[in-house]
């Protein structure tokens, strides 16, 4: 997943600690011009290389991240305000460079008093630019935090949303088809599991998303957070399976299921197949045939891997396979 490898975020006094203690180090192993240079660069480098670092080892959200995952990003911190924070430690690293390169030259045109005081006035300006950054590092680091456990998703895998209100089988359905091959994980954005699993078709990979918590409620019911991270499956999505409980043993009017699936149906716009399903199709009697597009039984085991083909149907993911020129 593109944030969990993100590397823990220094403290600026943290930073400032590990320079100057490895600057007196590099000076007691000289003398004279020699040791404030050393001492001088040390600092330097340390801290310029250490903030570097703390950028790119970040993604360009400009350029490298996903859709799906720059709004799931968003639902959790301010990424504007997380771009111009890594902006801000940039500034500060190549400040510094500048810095170090100017008293270096300064050290080495006085004599070994005023060299001492050139380099005690640079660690000064150093320490003062890692005051300005403080805020920054800390934002950075405490957005690493929250990032990094988000859902791993593959966005170039097609990809099944299963909708619906809770108890209609939504779970089982996801847990039938996936077999062993599922992962639960509980992320910020809801209080319960989403549930991400895989099955094949023909060679190809399918990923099937359940998201309790999300979409089994209206959106008026969702808090900011929730909405965003609804908003980013929209990305996502390459077909929707919208399940309903015609018998209503869910604890939930079937009119009520059908007006979810109208607002899941705008939400993800014409171009992302819905295909409403019905389960507990012993039942069935209850919903007009024009409503639904396939019924099943999750429990009897009956029609769960027509319906599957259904939605490997609607999603019609064709890939770039290589041709025998290699174009």
């Amino acid at each position: 997943m593109i944030f969990e490898g993100l590397p823990t975020t220094p403290r600026s006094e943290e930073l400032v600690d590990k320079a100057f203690s490895r600057a007196a180090r590099a000076g007691r192993a000289k003398r004279g011009h020699e040791a404030q240079e050393s001492m001088l660069r040390t600092a330097g480098n340390v801290l310029s290389d250490n903030l570097e670092n703390v950028v790119t080892s970040w993604p360009d959200f400009g350029f490298d991240v996903d859709p799906f995952y720059y709004e799931l990003a968003d639902a959790l911190v301010d990424v504007d305000r997380l771009r111009q924070a890594l902006s801000q430690v940039m500034w500060a690293s190549r400040q510094i460079e500048d810095l170090r390169d100017e008293y270096t030259t300064k050290v080495r045109n006085s004599d070994v008093d005023t060299a001492r005081k050139h380099r005690k006035q640079a660690f000064a300006r150093m320490a003062d630019i890692m005051d300005q950054i403080e805020d920054d590092l800390r934002y950075i680091g405490d957005s690493r935090d929250q990032l990094k456990v988000l859902p791993d998703v593959d966005p170039d895998e097609p990809a099944v949303v299963v909708a619906g209100y809770p108890n209609v089988g939504k779970s089982s359905f996801v847990n039938r088809v996936t077999r062993a091959s599922n992962q639960i994980a509980e992320y910020p954005f809801t209080t319960k599991g989403v549930q991400i699993g895989h099955f094949e078709r023909d060679h190809i990979r399918y990923q099937i998303v359940d998201t309790p918590g999300l979409l089994d409620r209206p959106a008026d019911e969702r808090n900011d957070i929730e909405r965003q991270a609804v908003s980013a499956l929209e990305h996502l999505a390459d077909a929707v399976i919208f399940v309903i409980d015609p018998s209503g043993d869910c604890g939930y009017p079937l009119e009520v299921q059908l007006e979810l699936r109208e607002e899941a149906r705008e939400l993800f716009g014409a171009a992302v197949p819905l295909l409403t399903v019905a389960n507990k199709h012993d039942r069935f009697e209850g919903v007009k045939a024009e409503s639904v597009d396939a019924t099943m039984s999750v429990t009897e085991d009956e029609n769960v891997e027509e319906v599957l083909d259904m939605a490997v149907d609607a999603v019609g993911y064709e890939p770039d396979l290589p041709t025998r020129d290699g174009e």
